[in-house]
C-alpha cells in the first residue's frame, strides 16, 4: 500500500476536533479537487510502499487510541479493508476520511467522515490534463454511495464551502439523500489553505450555520500548525 505519511497530532476537523490521533495518509485519489491541500497524496501521489504489518507497527509507536485513515482517497488504496481490519484487531477507534465515492464494503470503521465534493471543487481542465476534469465531474458526487455509508456507520457530513452560493447545493444534496440527516451532522468547513484564508470565510459560515442548524467545522490544525505536513 502506498503511504504518504504516518504521524501523531490532534484531530483538527469534525466531531472529534482536539482528540489526539494517529493519522495514516494513503497516497492516491480518484478526484482532482481544485483547492486540494494534499496534492502530494492526490494529484501527484508520492510515498512509500508498505506492508500492512509495517503500517500497524508504525501506528503502535504512538500513545493515542484514535486512528484516522485519510488521503488522498483511502478507499481506493489497495488493501484498505485489510488495513482497517488489522487496526481493529489492535483496538483503535477508527475514523475514515473519504469523499464517499466508493462503497464501504463492510469495512471496519467507527466514524465515517464523509466529504462529498461540491461544484466548487471542479478543477480547471488546463491544470489537470488527461481528462481529469471530466472524470472529476463524473465521480465527485455519488448519492447512492453516501446513503450506503450513512446506513451502516456513525457519520458526519463535511462540506468545503467557498461562499454563500454553495448553500443551495448543500441543501439540495442533503435533501436528495432521502435520509433523516440531523442538521448538526452537517458540518461546514471554510475553503482555504491557510488560517488567514479560512478566517475570511468564517463569519459567513457561522451565519449560515446559525440559520440552518448546521455545525461550523473549524480547521484547527491550520490555526495551530499552518498548512504543513505531519500535522
Amino acid at each position: 500500500m502506498l503511504i504518504s505519511e504516518i504521524f501523531y497530532s490532534i484531530q483538527g476537523e469534525g466531531e472529534l476536533t482536539g482528540v489526539p490521533s494517529i493519522f495514516v495518509r494513503t497516497s492516491g485519489c480518484n478526484l482532482r479537487c481544485s483547492w486540494c491541500d494534499t496534492k502530494y497524496a492526490s494529484w501527484e501521489p508520492e510515498g512509500e510502499d508498505m506492508e500492512i504489518d509495517a503500517i500497524v507497527a508504525e501506528v503502535r509507536k504512538f500513545p493515542a487510541r484514535h486512528c484516522v485513515v485519510t488521503g488522498g482517497e483511502p478507499m481506493v488504496a489497495k488493501g484498505i479493508h485489510e488495513l482497517m481490519a488489522a487496526l481493529r484487531q489492535e483496538g483503535y477507534h477508527l475514523t475514515i476520511e473519504t469523499a464517499a465515492t466508493v462503497s464501504p464494503g463492510e469495512i471496519e470503521c467507527d466514524l465515517a467522515s464523509l466529504s462529498p465534493k461540491l461544484g466548487n471543487s471542479s478543477p480547471d481542465p488546463g491544470e489537470v490534463g488527461d481528462g481529469w476534469a471530466e472524470k472529476h465531474e463524473q465521480v465527485r458526487l455519488q448519492p447512492d454511495i453516501v446513503r450506503e455509508w450513512i446506513h451502516h456507520y456513525p457519520f458526519q457530513l463535511k462540506f468545503v464551502v467557498a461562499g454563500p452560493g454553495d448553500l443551495d447545493e448543500i441543501k439540495g444534496l442533503v435533501a436528495g439523500l432521502g435520509e433523516d440527516v440531523p442538521p448538526h451532522k452537517v458540518m461546514l468547513m471554510p475553503e482555504g489553505k491557510t488560517a488567514e484564508q479560512t478566517r475570511e470565510r468564517e463569519n459567513i459560515l457561522i451565519d449560515i450555520c446559525r440559520d440552518n442548524g448546521y455545525r461550523y467545522c473549524r480547521r484547527l490544525h491550520l490555526d495551530l500548525f499552518g498548512n504543513t505536513r505531519g500535522t
